[in-house]
């Protein structure tokens, strides 16, 4: 059986408030309609075509090489959305698979079920259900004593009776392709919202004799619809649960998995300890064995086996094996910290390289540098790399020694084993096993107090 997907995608979201369109708002650091493609992409379909609308060009933007696109004009309703993709789908044999673009929950593995199920029943129509502890809003599932389904009433098209039952609609259906877009023909929109409902395929589908059947999923939590801030901090709460979870089958440990915020294209190995009150975000890799404390954030950046982080925050960085930084440090932007380099408390590092086992231990700025090995970097070191026009480089060789208190002025080179002098400026190269000494001489001033007025203070003597 061929496979096709519809992802309805049009709606601009307007309870959201927001300049965002609605499916771009993020869950775990990818866009919601993001989710619901890369799901839907699990089952292999012939095609994924995604309908949009207001604000398209940045949904194809998005999805551009995961899905082909149909434009909705006006929002008329998810029966007249899924009529854009006519052109494209209508003329095919196989089953179509109809999922909204704010519902970020859904597994590749219930699509996959809701496939079988539909095609071992033989239906033209399977709605996907769910049981809802509370189904105020949701369509209703409505069936005959003998469990077969009648039709999908909606909130405000409900009867008393009907608006008793838990069973919803999750507004997720496979169709028999050709039977879908036949019976789109005939869906009016003679109802309370005056739109053209994809829910009356069924009773349509039914009344022409077709088998109209429902798969309920287990899982009622994937059947989240996201329409508005709080939805959408419940949708990120539920995949922060998952994310977590499946580290922790991995071999991750978590002191405090409810605080800690991992995004979903995260990758960690085994034997790592993750802290509460962490942050990991974007395409972060993470080795083994590795300690990731408290308050530490890091986006977009490798971390390697044996790394420990403390408190610190890393953004586009790399860090080797057996490394260490923080806490309170900062790795900004084409940071490298090479194996076995120490990274102590207040540091912060942004386009330079840190050399094998080099130590940069406190309140030290390193910016745009290539640091050898074995250097040891004095506390209160200062790069200096900006002019105010341009960035220049700065260059230090292997086992050198930069005294506490000093300040490199790019470009400039430091060579191997070459030493700065504590509180040194450096304005020039510095070569192999030279001391560079730039400060001006101690002077002390004999009986300098009793010059003071407040040499005349008993009180201060």
């Amino acid at each position: 059986m061929k496979k096709y997907v519809v992802v309805l995608a049009a709606g601009k979201g307007t309870r959201m408030k927001s300049k965002l369109y609605k499916v771009l708002h993020k869950v775990c650091g990818k866009m919601m309609v993001e989710h619901v493609v890369d799901a839907a992409r699990g089952v292999d379909p012939e095609e994924i075509i995604t309908v949009v609308g207001t604000g398209a060009g940045e949904v194809e933007k998005v999805l551009t090489g995961k899905s082909d696109f149909a434009f909705q004009e006006k929002q008329l309703g998810t029966g007249d959305a899924v009529l854009t993709a006519k052109e494209k789908l209508a003329d095919k044999d196989g089953a179509t698979l109809v999922v909204t673009g704010d519902t970020p929950l859904f597994t590749t593995n219930t699509f996959k079920n809701l496939f079988a199920y539909h095609a071992e029943k033989g239906n033209a129509a399977t709605v996907l259900t769910a049981e809802a502890p509370n189904p105020f809003g949701y369509g209703r599932i409505i069936r005959d004593d003998q469990g077969n389904v009648l039709r999908i009433v909606e909130q405000k098209d409900g009867k008393p009776e009907e608006l008793k039952v838990k069973e919803i609609n999750t507004g997720v259906f496979c169709f028999d392709n050709k039977k879908l877009f036949e019976a789109l023909k005939h869906v009016d929109n003679n109802n309370a919202q005056g739109e053209y409902y994809l829910t009356d395929v069924l009773e349509i589908l039914r009344n022409e004799g077709e088998r109209v059947g429902a798969y309920k999923m287990h899982d009622f939590s994937e059947s989240l619809g996201v329409n508005d801030r709080i939805a959408l901090a419940q949708a990120t709460k539920i995949m922060q649960k998952r994310i977590n979870e499946a580290h922790m089958r991995n071999g991750v440990s978590f002191i405090d998995p409810a605080t800690a915020y991992i995004d979903s294209d995260v990758k960690i190995g085994n034997d790592t300890v993750i802290e509460g009150n962490v942050v990991i975000k974007g395409n972060t890799e993470i080795g083994s064995d590795c300690l990731i404390t408290n308050g530490s954030r890091i986006v977009d950046s490798k971390i390697g086996n044996g790394v420990t982080i403390t408190s610190s925050t890393l953004q586009e960085a790399e860090m080797d094996d057996n490394t260490d930084i923080g806490p309170n440090s900062h790795l900004r932007p084409k940071a490298v910290v090479r194996q076995g380099a120490h990274i102590g408390n207040f540091v912060e590092v942004k386009n330079a390289e840190i050399g094998e086992n080099t130590k940069v231990g406190h309140l030290t700025y390193v910016g745009d540098a290539t640091l050898g090995k074995d250097i040891n970097i004095g506390c209160g070191t200062i790069f200096s790399n900006y002019d105010g026009v341009k960035k220049f480089h700065t260059n230090v060789g292997d086992h050198a020694f930069i005294g506490a208190g000093s300040t490199l002025i790019a470009p400039i080179n430091v060579a191997d084993h070459a030493f700065i002098a504590a509180d040194t400026t450096v304005t020039k190269d510095v070569g192999k096993y030279e001391m560079a000494i730039g400060r001006g001489r101690q002077v002390n001033k004999p009986d300098y107090w009793h010059k003071l007025p407040l040499s005349k203070d008993k009180d201060w003597e």
